[in-house]
């Protein structure tokens, strides 16, 4: 039983799931979407239910809600999806998860919820354009949350069992659209994307090029953890995509790469080789030697730091994200739209032609390890590839390797 109040309750917004919410007694309300007329109006009907009680706490007959079970699962989520420390994707993901299942029931009774909602919430992220990989994730990602719910007795656990019998969408099956394949990255427009790079995510790009790693893994890597005894180097990664399979990843580091990531080695055995605070103050000190005003103008690297404009401080080392940003960064300059230049003030239909043109012209670190998969898999096969990039499956190879088509054209001409 929560204790009497004399306050008025608040209409609150609930960051993790962007659903309204009053307290009262200690008890949450959900409400529905934050800022929508029809979380008012509950809002509205809940506060008048109360005072007409002569503000008594509010005894709630009905189970949990959609959203009070998503915010209980968010809290496992927490401190269960971490790995060293530091939050998983899986949280970032089963965040946007809840949002989706709030913006549509999140003041219903959890107990409710069933196939015919889960089909519905499928159907809401298709008419948002959204993809069917995407859609499919975050499908699965409600399930888990019902699922845990029965776990702990929050719902019943033939609301989970239910919502077993929605499947994901299928290849070509819906009218969710369809992503296009990862390819690889040609070695030019590697080649051109280099010189406008920072100098340290350059070699992280040429050594993920040479070894075929995943961006996670170029990102994390620490003197310790390269074995330099024997003359093809090994890294063993101190944590990896495939460890909770019991499974040991061994990256083999040849003569090319080892050149470029030497310097990177000389430094304390557990710190991070690269590291995006290096680059921070790289760029930092060229912008201050490249500035004509005075130092006693306000430009010193100090300066913003005395009056508050900082920004945020720069990791010890590089994220797979950073990482990726960087490239992209990079792209942008190495191929310039030849005839719109960048500006907050471009018309919508010019700024959408800008926008496709960046699309079209960047590539991502997980192209480099496609381009090394293709490369291997032509010269060695596909075993060969499928040690090499660690997987515990050929056919996972097979979809990183694109297929080398000049080997069936040379027969073809052969055979006429």
């Amino acid at each position: 039983m929560g204790k009497r109040t004399n306050h008025h309750p608040k209409y609150r917004l609930h960051k993790a799931t962007g659903q309204a919410l009053v307290e009262i007694s200690g008890q949450r309300f959900y409400l529905g979407k934050y800022g929508s007329e029809l979380s008012k109006l509950e809002y509205d009907r809940i506060v008048a239910e109360w005072l007409l009680s002569g503000r008594s706490p509010i005894e709630d007959s009905e189970l949990v809600s959609v959203a009070d079970l998503c915010e209980r699962f968010l809290v496992f989520a927490d401190g269960y999806y971490r790995k060293d420390g530091e939050p998983t994707k899986s949280i970032y993901a089963y965040r946007v998860a809840a949002r989706w299942l709030c913006e549509l029931y999140g003041h219903r009774p959890a107990a409710e919820f069933g196939p015919l909602g889960l089909k519905t919430l499928q159907q809401r992220m298709i008419d948002n354009g959204r993809s069917r990989g995407y859609i499919n994730d975050i499908t699965q990602r409600a399930r888990s949350v019902f699922k845990w719910g029965a776990a702990n007795e929050l719902v019943a656990p033939a609301v989970w069992h239910a919502l077993q019998a929605v499947t994901g969408l299928r290849k070509h099956r819906s009218a969710a659209r369809e992503t296009a394949p990862v390819l690889p990255v040609a070695d030019d427009v590697v080649d051109a994307t280099l010189p406008h790079l920072p100098k340290i995510v350059a070699d992280m790009v040429r050594i993920q090029r040479l070894t075929g790693m995943r961006p996670a893994e170029v990102c994390m890597m620490r003197p310790c953890d390269v074995d330099r005894g024997e003359e093809v180097w090994r890294y063993i990664p101190r944590t990896h995509k495939t460890e909770g399979h019991g499974k040991t990843r061994v990256i083999f580091i040849g003569p090319g790469a080892q050149k470029i990531l030497e310097p990177y080695l000389d430094r304390d055995a557990e710190s991070h080789c690269f590291q995006s605070r290096e680059t921070w103050v790289a760029v930092r000190e060229r912008r201050s030697a490249e500035r004509v005003t005075s130092l006693n103008q306000g430009n010193r690297p100090e300066t913003a730091k005395r009056r508050g404009r900082r920004g945020s401080a720069p990791r010890d080392r590089y994220s797979s994200d950073s990482y990726r940003r960087a490239i992209v960064r990079a792209c942008a300059k190495a191929f310039p739209h030849p005839t719109i230049k960048p500006s907050p003030f471009l018309l919508d239909e010019f700024a959408e032609q800008l926008r496709q043109w960046k699309k079209q012209h960047e590539w991502t670190p997980n192209q480099l390890r496609h381009a090394a998969a293709t490369e291997i898999r032509r010269a060695f096969g596909l075993e060969a590839a499928q040690v090499i990039l660690g997987h515990s499956r050929a056919d996972v190879t097979q979809i990183y390797a694109e297929r080398d088509l000049q080997k069936a054209s040379d027969i073809a001409a052969r055979i006429g």
